[in-house]
């Protein structure tokens, strides 16, 4: 126990954060990617169009959403004080940023990557909807046992390949739903709703387990210095709330559009057959000529 006092750092502070050279490599090296690959490399791609800029924001939003994640204040609460960030931190990574990257990526930028040899069929394989869905919920559940989880703040290295593992597992998560390439298609609009329903069932398991809890589950924050008001415990039973209720929100949320963007076809076919009838209702009749006659 007291080794792992040792590991924390006495207090908090909301402006001196500490910033990792490698993650910062990492994240600017995926932006210049992006912005090369949309931009001055484009016609390298085969079959690459310009990039919507719906897109671009996409993007821009996900690189956002990665460094509040892993950079920063709440980088430094989940790492050392709070449980409760750290469900905070896991939820953005799997539940915002996971689907916002994918949605700014277009067919042309990853088929390169699926013609290399060997990896589309296990792409295939990795996105399909049993084994994403299986996937996502073992590592999940995974390093939340208090084991792994314990040894994950211990260990700098391990911690970086956690975040990897939970980055990726969220991109194969939201693969089915959201793909960008017809080389490894989405399922149907209907299955996306059941996929996703189903999917959030397990990560609601483990957030009860965790939110009832009636002891703390996390020697290394029961360790931490207390920067709030909150006992480990219920610094724990927040987090497990957080992981409840606001993921299942995301997931609900991703179903209603999901559904919206099913039927939206349906919706505009409905109103410019509507338009077309009330445009017929208002047009006069055509006048009918009758010829005269001399005499008649």
């Amino acid at each position: 126990m007291f080794a792992l006092i040792l590991l924390h750092p006495a207090t908090f502070s909301w402006t001196d954060c500490t910033t990792y050279p490698s993650f910062m490599v990492g994240w600017l090296l995926l932006g210049a990617a992006y912005f090369l690959a949309a931009g001055p490399l484009r016609n390298h791609f085969p079959g690459s169009s310009p990039v919507p800029g719906r897109k671009v924001a996409l993007f821009v939003a996900s690189q956002v959403v990665m460094l509040l994640s892993l950079q920063g204040p709440l980088h430094d609460l989940s790492d050392y004080f709070l449980f409760s960030a750290h469900m905070v931190q896991h939820l953005l990574l799997i539940l915002i940023w996971a689907p916002l990257l994918l949605g700014s990526l277009t067919g042309w930028m990853v088929e390169p990557i699926l013609r290399i040899p060997g990896v589309l069929p296990v792409f295939r394989f990795l996105t399909l909807p049993l084994v994403a869905f299986g996937l996502t919920n073992v590592i999940f559940a995974f390093w939340h046992f208090p084991g792994p989880y314990d040894l994950m703040m211990q260990d700098h290295a391990v911690h970086i390949t956690m975040h990897l593992m939970i980055m990726v597992m969220g991109i194969f998560m939201w693969w089915p739903v959201g793909s960008p390439t017809p080389a490894i298609p989405r399922i149907s609009p209907p299955l996306q709703m059941v996929y996703l329903f189903v999917m959030g069932i397990p990560m609601m398991v483990v957030a009860a387990f965790i939110a009832l809890s009636s002891t703390p589950l996390y020697q290394w924050y029961v360790e931490a210095p207390r920067v709030t008001g909150l006992s480990p415990l219920e610094d724990q039973r927040l987090g497990g709330v957080i992981m409840w209720v606001p993921g299942a929100l995301v997931i609900w949320l991703a179903i209603t559009y999901v559904y919206f963007r099913w039927t939206q076809p349906e919706v505009e076919e409905d109103n410019q057959r509507l338009v077309s009838r009330r445009r017929s209702r208002a047009e006069p009749a055509p006048r009918i000529s009758v010829p005269r006659y001399p005499g008649s």
